[in-house]
């Protein structure tokens, strides 16, 4: 060891000039070696801390150990200008000799070099370009590095343990003595996974290893590695996973019932029910109830049995006290039995008061005042929805409902037992495992020119829903900052003030409650280019305005009709007639009495053709005398050469025949029709005469005239005929 160093230290020419904290090795006169710089210190680090073992690359198959791995550590970081070498001696061989070679710290080879027999010296050369450092020898028993190979396991599984049998497969096991770890573990889905690990020592390589605390119908997985006394472990054997069978020694039953409201003959309904059997047992299990009457100085009568499903069963009773039996078959075999009481209606028995409720983290937190009478213990169980029934057990007066569905109310009753019985449930007010969020927000807008009123409605609001205690509208337009504003959760509608008109915003609503808050969904809306109340304002006012001119244009249209249709009179339809002055008139009646009070004496006009037929009734007089009459018809001045001529009327005497004629005035200059009769049928018929008789007593020069405008078409009738009077 001392020459190793010696040699290690020795120099004898350095390869670079100049001062170096790092040695270096020799260099020869021909070959320069480059100098590197190293990362160990001034004095080199040895290696240290060396185990090595003896080990089987087969693990299914027994036979001499093949490999030789050693391990070691060095304070020098690996490089690959370190290179390590394994020297290995024995007292066979005094001398040392190279085994195995690496640059990391571990090296593995085969054992073909190595004895089995003998201890072993095992050395760890580290060397660089520029220094070496040689670790201190190990010595090495071959019994305490052997490493066997994965022992063989095997399970039987029984209702009340698991037996485990080991096999070490290693023939240096059979020899001599080794030691066992078994690991166990159960199978879940989910949560922490708790494992367990039992020691034992084998003889002559086999062992058993007996499993009694385990959980009924579970799968459990276990696993095993041996050693020798002071050798390493082998491997683990490859898992095995066994189910495990009832065991009935600490499998309980529990039941309990729930007594309904009695019907109106007595009879009540018992919903028993128990600890259900895991459905992984195997086997055929039957569950029967029976229901037998209580009396208290005896074990009671026989009664009925009900065949029920695997956890609850319904039977029913009177208003009697009762027990309910529970029988579990297991394969026809008796498994398990339990009862509980049901007391009659009326029966004075403990009762728990004052119980009170609350929630923490999902969870809720029981606790009453415990009942006078001493008790045994109290039952207390809840449900949410009466379908299904959860209960148990408490010593104390107080307990905690856990793994409770969130947002979902539940009914918690506690009752007392005591002595084999159980006492009258008290049930506390209707509680929730958690309080959630709001109901859903649906919100609707009313969008103006400058405001927007929006309202919401909270909806599937259900029993544990949160309280709103304020709610936050948040609107903004489309890449703009978002604006808000808070209510309290007592509104339903708020009105946006100050928006820009035509412009499209989007808005929703959140609900906050004390326990979460719930988000509407987003709604777009956009605001009117104008005030929707002053459109309608403008609309309603147009409207008005056009049932005011509509009414008058029409009547104007109506009276501009009128207008244009009133017809223009003809001077060639006239005709003139004297009018006998008033010294004349009296004692005579001119007109007979119009038969129609709307007609006027100027309206009655008579035709030419009509005077040839019949006699005028202003020519009959008021005597009825048609012959002392007469007509006088004036002559137009007009016709005459000079206005100073003297006119002279011409008198015509009323004819008793219809074909005399009345001379009248030549019509060749004159504007007014022709009174002659002896015209053409044709002409007759479209021209029209009016005449009013006066009474021929004496012959006087008339100085009144008349005429008739009778200028009209004949079809258009009497209406259009006017009658105008002049002083002459």
């Amino acid at each position: 060891m001392k020459a190793s160093q010696a040699r290690s230290t020795r120099h004898t020419q350095s390869c670079h000039s100049g001062t170096s904290p790092f040695r270096t090795r020799p260099c020869s006169a021909s070959v320069q070696i480059p100098c590197r710089p190293l990362e160990a210190p001034s004095s080199e680090p040895k290696p240290n801390n060396i185990s090595c073992i003896l080990h089987h690359e087969n693990q299914f198959e027994d036979y001499s150990p093949d490999l030789f791995t050693c391990n070691w550590e060095h304070q020098i970081k690996p490089s690959p200008y370190i290179n390590y070498t394994v020297l290995i001696g024995s007292l066979s061989h005094e001398s040392q000799h190279e085994i195995c070679k690496s640059r990391i710290t571990n090296c593995r080879t085969t054992s073909e070099r190595i004895s089995l027999i003998d201890n072993m010296t095992i050395t760890v050369r580290a060397e660089a370009a520029a220094w070496e450092a040689v670790s201190d020898p190990r010595e090495f028993c071959p019994d305490h590095i052997l490493k066997m190979i994965r022992p063989k396991l095997t399970l039987k599984t029984s209702s009340d343990h698991v037996l485990v049998s080991v096999s070490a497969r290693s023939r240096a096991a059979f020899l001599k003595q080794c030691r066992c770890e078994v690991k166990y573990r159960k199978v879940v889905d989910e949560g922490p996974v708790s494992e367990w690990v039992r020691n034992n020592t084998l003889k002559g390589g086999h062992g058993n290893e007996t499993i009694e605390e385990f959980d009924s119908c579970s799968n459990y997985t276990f696993s095993v590695r041996c050693a020798l006394v002071e050798a390493p472990w082998s491997d683990w054997s490859e898992n095995k996973t066994v189910l495990t069978k009832l065991n009935k020694r600490d499998f309980k039953l529990r039941l309990w019932r729930k007594v309904a409201e009695p019907e109106e003959n007595g009879v009540r309904k018992v919903h028993a029910m128990w600890t259900e059997i895991p459905s992984t047992c195997r086997g055929t299990f039957t569950y029967t109830v029976k229901q037998t009457p209580y009396q208290e100085h005896g074990m009671g009568v026989n009664y009925t049995e009900t065949l029920c499903g695997s956890s609850t069963c319904g039977v029913y009773v009177n208003q009697d006290a009762h027990r309910i039996k529970l029988t579990v078959l297991h394969s026809g075999a008796l498994l398990l039995e339990d009862s509980v009481y049901v007391p009659a209606i009326g029966e004075s028995l403990p009762q728990v008061t004052d119980i009170q409720t609350s929630t923490l983290e999902g969870n809720i937190l029981v606790s009453w005042k415990a009942s006078i009478e001493p008790v045994t213990g109290y039952m207390i169980d809840w449900t949410h929805g009466g379908n299904q029934y959860f209960w148990k057990e408490s010593n104390g007066t107080d307990t905690t409902l856990s793994g409770l569905p969130d947002e979902q109310p539940y009914n918690v009753t506690v009752t007392p037992l005591f002595d084999g019985k159980t006492g009258h449930g008290t049930q506390a007010l209707q509680i929730c495992s958690r309080v959630g969020e709001p109901g859903n927000v649906m919100i609707q807008v009313q969008a103006k020119d400058r405001s927007a009123l929006v309202s919401w409605n909270v909806t599937d609001q259900g029993p544990c829903s949160g309280v709103v205690v304020t709610y936050t509208v948040f609107y903004s337009v489309q890449k703009g900052p978002q604006l808000n504003v808070t209510v309290n959760g007592t509104e339903r509608f708020i009105s946006l003030k100050d928006l820009v008109p035509d412009t499209q915003y989007s808005v929703h609503v959140n609900a906050t409650a004390l326990t979460g808050t719930t988000r509407s969904h987003e709604t777009l809306f956009k605001t009117k280019r104008f005030d929707p109340e002053l459109i309608t304002v403008v609309s309603v006012c147009g409207s008005i305005v056009i049932l005011l001119v509509l009414p008058l244009g029409l009547c104007c249209a109506i009276r501009w009709k009128k207008f244009k249709e009133k017809p223009v009179p003809n001077p060639g339809l006239s005709s003139l007639a004297l009018w006998p002055a008033p010294s004349h008139q009296e004692g005579m009646c001119p007109f007979q009495p119009f038969s129609n009070p709307s007609e006027s004496l100027c309206d009655r006009v008579y035709t030419g053709e009509t005077q040839q037929g019949t006699t005028s009734p202003l020519a009959a007089g008021c005597d009825g005398n048609p012959d002392s009459f007469q007509t006088e018809e004036y002559i137009d001045p007009a016709t005459f050469s000079s206005p100073e001529d003297p006119v002279e009327p011409l008198e015509t005497q009323h004819l008793s025949s219809p074909d005399d004629s009345t001379a009248l005035l030549p019509s060749g200059n004159s504007p007014y029709r022709s009174q002659t009769f002896a015209e053409s049928s044709a002409s007759r018929s479209s021209k029209q005469s009016k005449r009013v008789a006066v009474k021929q007593t004496e012959k006087i020069t008339p100085v009144m005239v008349y005429f008739t405008l009778d200028m009209l078409e004949q079809h258009q009738g009497s209406d259009n005929k006017t009658i105008s009077t002049f002083q002459k």
